[in-house]
């Protein structure tokens, strides 16, 4: 997947960014791209407990106050976060390719930035898309690759969201232990399960891919059956 880059940050060591004195910075000081950079620097050095609004500011180089202008809670960082990562998002499938392949590229793009990122599915599983423009711009596309291609209307949004649900879910499927289904001393009672476990073992590839493909071929089988 495509790295996420931080680096619109700026180096203390630069000229023109010497520590601010305390209080409300201009609009062109900070906003709310420069706040994403941040939160993504933050992240890529503390991880998201690390990612706080008093750390933010220390990394901003500007008071607490001043994030309270252009967002209400942590909540809304993780919200910009989001939209950041969303625009990562492989959907240039839709309109270019089948249907089929154009879903294939998308979910596993999707998965693959979210993969690296799972602390933030919870949040977008609650999270309105409201003026969220780069998720809504991924919504629009992919909402008008599945009308072309013969979904009924009512049916799309649901469609989305099942898949959603399962490229979500596989994506902290790729962070698992590789012993996740290790039966240990219950080997004996659970003789199926486990020969079951130690046969795929076999499978070319990584579990977590294997099961991905297995699990995103199922449902453009069954969500083609929609299609008018």
């Amino acid at each position: 997947m495509p790295a996420v880059s931080a680096t619109q940050g700026r180096s203390p060591g630069n000229a023109g960014t010497q520590r601010r004195k305390a209080g409300r910075p201009s609009a062109a000081v900070l906003d709310k791209a420069g706040i994403t950079a941040g939160a993504l620097k933050l992240i890529s050095r503390k991880g998201y407990d690390g990612l706080t609004m008093a750390a933010l500011a220390k990394q901003l180089e500007v008071a607490p106050s001043a994030l309270y202008n252009h967002v209400a809670a942590k909540r809304d960082v993780l919200l910009l976060v989001e939209d950041h990562l969303t625009a990562l998002v492989d959907v240039s499938g839709f309109g270019t390719a089948s249907w089929e392949q154009a879903v294939r590229t998308w979910a596993w793009s999707y998965r693959n930035v979210f993969a690296e990122h799972t602390p933030l599915i919870p949040v977008i599983a609650v999270l309105p898309v409201t003026d969220a423009p780069q998720t809504l711009a991924m919504y629009e596309t992919v909402s008008k690759g599945f009308l072309a291609a013969g979904f009924p209307q009512e049916r799309v949004v649901s469609s989305i969201v099942a898949l959603e649900s399962f490229i979500f879910g596989s994506a902290y499927d790729v962070t698992a232990p590789e012993d996740i289904f290790e039966s240990g001393s219950m080997a004996e009672s659970t003789p199926n399960f486990t020969a079951a476990v130690r046969s795929s073992a076999g499978v070319p590839g990584r579990p977590a891919d294997v099961a991905f493909e297995l699990g995103l071929e199922a449902l453009i089988s069954g969500l083609g059956a929609l299609r008018g």
